[in-house]
């Protein structure tokens, strides 16, 4: 597929359509932008070599103009000297030079239009690559929100056990400290009656 395929291709492409189908569609849109980032640079390469060529054909026409001028000339001034050989010979150059001017000013109007064709589809690419770029960063960011979001969640639920946990222990220490008051109460409480019921044994003379 030569670059101009390529080109047509990838601006046609429906972006959309294609990444809503893609199982991964960051990886796919990273070998979109990649493979219009290589396309970009063949086809300046290409509008660059086409534009020297122009440079080239202009001056070529010029040349030939300027020689069909030069042998018009010197077709005049064998006529003036009555060399009308010579004058056809010149004039014979000259039809070569303006034919040689023609065919190179074609040439050069097709290199226009390559150039022009080029260019426009030089802007279309760029903005097509603009775009793609602009979609990866949201998805990218897109991402980057749902890790963090995720991480959060994660965070919120570590501190929530742990929260719990703590909340578990300390009651689990006001039970035990709250079981084992209620034990020395008792114990106390046990003791008292006994002084209590040997006071009454001691006054009853038992």
């Amino acid at each position: 597929m030569n670059i101009f395929s390529r080109v047509i291709d990838i601006i046609n492409a429906n972006m959309n359509a294609m990444l809503d189908k893609a199982e991964n569609p960051e990886k796919m849109l990273r070998m979109m932008i990649q493979e219009m980032e290589d396309t970009l640079i063949e086809l300046k390469s290409s509008c660059a070599s086409s534009m020297a060529e122009g440079a080239k054909l202009e001056r070529a026409v010029k040349e030939a103009e300027e020689a069909a001028e030069r042998w018009e000339k010197r077709a005049m001034l064998a006529i003036s000297k009555g060399k009308e050989d010579l004058a056809r010979e010149a004039l014979a150059e000259k039809l070569q030079a303006k034919k040689d001017a023609e065919l190179n000013l074609k040439s050069l109007e097709e290199n226009r239009t390559t150039v022009a064709e080029s260019r426009k589809d030089i802007a279309r690419l760029e903005e097509k690559l603009s775009e793609s770029k602009a979609r990866f960063r949201i998805i990218k960011e897109k991402q980057e929100r749902a890790k963090n979001e995720k991480k959060m969640r994660e965070s919120i639920q570590r501190d929530t056990e742990a929260r719990f946990s703590e909340m578990e222990s300390r009651i689990d220490r006001m039970n035990a400290e709250n079981n084992l008051s209620r034990g020395f109460e008792d114990i106390e409480k046990s003791e008292e009656i006994e002084r209590e019921l040997e006071a009454l044994k001691r006054k009853a003379g038992i």
